[in-house]
């Protein structure tokens, strides 16, 4: 690759009309709407390549080509090569190495965007399907089976009866919390262009005419701009600059989404009733945060920053509430003669005469003879005097306010206008149960050790610095404390109550808390109500966990909290660390034994148990589908609750569209319901009963291989050699560090973000399976394994998971980054465990090649991999270019610069292939 003062003639042009390429043997044909709407992206892709730059065209189609031939061998379980002086890989490796800087940015930018508008064409894809099929569905059916909420409630009758499955309902809770973590490798000016595209390609098949002209022409224009757009953004964004990632997936989808979920259960379940009497479907969506809140190794998380980001989400989610307030309470038109007001209404009114005669006149001026709509347009106008913090006109609380909404429903019940009840005004009411006056739970989080560190400080110099100046880590840390008390107080103890510690090592770490939560304050009465949870992270941690919960139910602050709520108790598993520490299989196994103890325990307490599941977006991360593995739990760990972080590009992709959104979250609450059913309790707990001495042998053989690679001598500066682990950390994708700044000197602190997505971007995936081939070598029983793969939930899921991270990863490109290092005996012994793994997951499944019977996700995979390939190879050289030249010092500051943008080109462009960075 040379730098831009050399200039090298392009390879000539070879038109390419699809992306497709040669079939292999497992390549189904693309559905035709699938296959239109993408061959319209690449054309028009080319075409604004072609009005950019014709040389650059030609590039991307000559590279493509050869990436696509490659492809179809790889595909196709061609291992020998009978040709290679015509092997596609090489000949794309050839030209890309001889372009120079600036046109291979442009060819990464613009391959980038071809993923993005793949990734949208998937999306309208998946879209349609679920309209084409509830169009399909027959109203009289006992079961909607496109809701899967439906048919898990159903079940739920079936084994249980209808007192036990109401029982059920009533307890259910989702509750996903979005972190900040640096996943997320796409802009948010990016984002909003990719909307904009997904609206026109929607409607573009519909079109005719001129105006199927004009859309083109728009559509053009967004895709030219999309190009155009340098896909990395100038500086990393700041954790109040984070919110927006919340606060735009609950302007497009969550406010008006989630009371769809609930109004499509209560449609079912109530048949003919539904909007006629009052609602079955409770309000059990929660989301949290910790985007703002989370310090744990982010400096730039302070007390400050908190009280911003939660000022933020509480003056937008308010807004949203007094502009649904206003069109609900407009369309209440029901004159007094034909529905007259409840004597409760009149009191309400009177209340609220009593508190602004200047409101109520400016109400009754509009709505004459119209008593609701006068009580619901003053409601909206304190809403407004909420944001403005007038102590006299506002809501001091979201209860009030839903008190308010659940009058003016009674009176309209009471003068038979129940549509007008149970309608829009309900939705409402969902809205104001769901989000509050918070529209997230904040979710704060530090590190024990920064805890114990602080307690020492006020021990030495006191707590006010009265024998010389604390640190100022200290005072950030008594700062945070008094920022979740004023969140608290202004918001209400939903907002913020939880406190999460990181790496729990003892009952002391919880001691801190508590104890650094009284120091902060010099009046016992501003002290905060808070919740303290234990994270466990780190195998010998998971495995200590039942020990460290009995000393920390002895804390009398806890005591405290669990007779105020019930006996309510939330414990966190981080599946990350875990990994990292332990390698995939062993993770897997520990946080499953220590999920399942854990319960046991709660159970011999009477502790109402909330395991908060830490999983990230990869495999690596504990990813996959979510609903399969709130099915997958042991015995007692769900209670009809499933907490679980959302992060980087799985927020947009689960929240992103209207559509999925309702999809995803009626698919976890359908299965967390589901877990409870007796038939599945009964399976996980006799499969894990009659594999544990399988899942014993698995985890000791899987667990030593992956500890005898990170002990080899050297490891932790071979992986950043031969990953773009260094680059990653320079993306500016988030707020956070790549290490969480407590001294790290090597893997151990090493953030698991930045671990796993480096393989990913290496297309190595080692994060994902490494260990698991010796394992099944070792055990070499293929009958048991194949059997545990048909009953075990748990295993099915951890092998299917591993199936599809395997189909991701390429062991040429593979080779060329492990070539950056200069280590034959690591290199070797990841290549030998790859092919080893893969050989017996296709084993166990029953695939001669990755996904071979998962025809949708085998197909989409294949489609993208010439594309990410190209990208994939035109970043291992870049690497191998920039290192070798800075090891000569024959680069400039500003050559080294354009370099390092090359490689986030292509950092940014495979995550949007790959799909889940982390």
């Amino acid at each position: 690759m040379t730098t831009q003062e050399e200039q090298i003639t392009p390879a000539d042009a070879t038109i390419v009309a699809s992306g497709l390429g040669t079939k292999g043997p497992e390549e189904r044909t693309l559905p035709d709407s699938l296959k239109h709407d993408m061959d319209l992206c690449l054309q028009t892709l080319r075409e604004v390549l072609d009005e950019f730059d014709p040389e650059l065209l030609s590039t991307f189609d000559t590279v493509l080509n050869y990436a696509v031939e490659a492809s179809a061998e790889h595909f196709s379980g061609v291992l020998v090569d009978p040709d290679p002086d015509n092997d596609g890989l090489k000949k794309a490796v050839e030209i890309i190495d001889e372009m120079n800087l600036h046109d291979a940015q442009l060819l990464a930018r613009a391959f980038a965007t071809y993923f993005h508008l793949a990734n949208l064409c998937e999306e309208n894809y998946r879209v349609s399907v679920l309209h084409q099929r509830e169009s399909e569905v027959n109203e009289n059916q006992a079961v909607d089976p496109i809701n899967e909420m439906t048919r898990a409630y159903h079940q739920l009758l079936a084994e249980m009866g209808p007192a036990k499955a109401k029982d059920l309902l009533e307890k259910l809770e989702f509750h996903p919390v979005f972190t900040a973590h640096p996943t997320e490798a796409r802009r948010k000016a990016v984002e909003g262009k990719i909307r904009r595209i997904a609206e026109l390609l929607s409607a573009y098949k519909f079109l005719g005419g001129t105006d199927k002209k004009e859309n083109y022409r728009r559509l053009f224009s967004e895709i030219d701009a999309l190009f155009r757009t340098s896909p990395i953004a100038l500086k990393k964004p700041t954790p109040v600059e984070e919110a927006n990632t919340i606060i735009d997936i609950f302007d497009n989808t969550l406010f008006n989404t989630i009371p769809a979920v609930y109004r499509r259960f209560d449609d079912w379940l109530l048949g003919d009733r539904a909007g006629l009497v009052e609602p079955q479907c409770p309000a059990f969506f929660h989301p949290g945060s910790w985007i703002g809140s989370d310090r744990d190794g982010n400096p730039n998380v302070t007390a400050k920053v908190s009280r911003l980001v939660a000022r933020k989400f509480s003056d937008h989610v308010i807004a949203a509430l007094e502009e649904s307030t206003r069109n609900v309470g407009r369309n209440l038109t029901m004159e007094s003669d034909t529905t007259p007001a409840s004597p409760e209404l009149v009191n309400l009114w009177n209340h609220q005469k009593e508190m602004s005669e200047r409101l109520t006149d400016k109400a009754s001026l509009i709505s004459t003879k119209e008593p609701h709509r006068a009580v619901m347009l003053v409601m909206a106008d304190r809403l407004h005097y909420t944001i403005d913090r007038d102590a006299d006109l506002m809501y001091h609380t979201c209860e009030d306010f839903i008190k308010d909404l659940k009058t003016v429903q009674r009176s309209l019940a009471d003068g038979n206008a129940r549509r007008a009840a149970y309608g829009p005004l309900q939705d409402l009411i969902w809205q104001a149960e769901t989000f509050g006056f918070h529209m997230v739970e904040m979710e704060f989080r530090q590190h024990s050790v920064v805890h114990s560190r602080a307690l020492e400080d006020i021990r030495e110099h006191g707590r006010h610095g009265e024998r010389g100046p604390l640190q100022p880590m200290t005072h950030e840390v008594l700062d945070t404390f008094r920022a979740l008390g004023s969140i608290q107080k202004r918001n209400g103890m939903k907002a913020a109550r939880r406190y999460i510690i990181s790496f729990t090592k003892s009952a002391q770490n919880v001691r801190d808390v508590f104890e650094l939560n009284r120091l902060a304050f010099s009046n016992p009465k501003d002290v905060p109500t808070i919740d303290v949870i234990p994270l466990f992270e780190q195998l010998e941690d998971l495995q200590n966990s039942v020990d460290v919960l009995e000393e920390i139910i002895k804390i009398p602050e806890v005591q405290a909290r669990l007779k105020a709520t019930g006996n309510k108790m939330e414990v966190m598993l981080g599946y990350s660390d875990s990994s990292k520490d332990a390698g995939p299989t062993s993770a897997t196994l520990a946080l499953h034994s220590a999920q399942e103890r854990i319960a046991k325990w709660a159970e011999s307490h009477d502790i109402d148990l909330t395991l908060f599941h830490g999983r990230g977006g990869a495999v690596g991360r504990g990813g996959g589908p979510a609903n399969r593995a709130v099915l997958a739990q042991p015995v007692g760990s769900v209670n009809c609750r499933f907490k679980l972080t959302e992060q980087g590009e799985v927020i947009f992709a689960r929240y992103g569209n209207p559509v999925l959104a309702i999809r995803h979250v009626e698919s976890v609450a359908a299965a967390t319901l589901l877990q409870s059913a007796p038939s599945v309790e009964k399976t996980n707990t006799e499969m894990t009963h009659k594999y544990s001495d399988m899942a014993a042998a698995l985890d000791e053989a899987a667990h030593n291989r992956f500890l005898d690679l990170l002990n080899t001598d050297d490891f932790a500066p071979w992986f950043s050699t031969v990953t773009p682990l260094s680059e990653i950390g320079l993306l500016p994708i988030g707020s956070r560090p790549a290490k969480r700044g407590l001294g790290a000197k090597s893997l151990d602190d090493l953030r698991t973000i930045p671990w796993v997505f480096s393989w990913a971007q290496a297309r190595i995936n080692l994060a994902a399976w490494y260990g698991l081939g010796s394992a099944c070598e070792q055990f070499n029983d293929l009958d048991t394994l194949r059997e545990a793969y048909e009953e075990w939930p748990l295993f099915s899921t951890f092998i299917d998971n591993i199936e599809m991270s395997l189909a991701k990863t390429d062991e040429r490109i593979a080779k060329m980054y492990l070539a950056l290092g200069d280590r034959d005996d690591l290199r070797d012994k990841v290549l030998q465990e790859m092919e080893l793994t893969r050989k017996w997951v296709l084993k166990i499944v029953g695939d001669e090649w990755p996904l071979q019977h998962r025809h949708v996700l085998g197909q989409a995979i294949r489609i993208r991999s010439p594309y990410v390939d190209a990208l994939s190879v035109t970043q291992v050289l870049a690497l191998r270019s920039l290192r070798r030249k800075v090891d000569k010092e024959e680069l400039s500051q500003s050559q080294q610069a354009e370099f390092i943008y090359l490689i986030l080109c292509t950092v940014s462009g495979v995550a949007a292939g790959l799909q889940n960075t982390g």
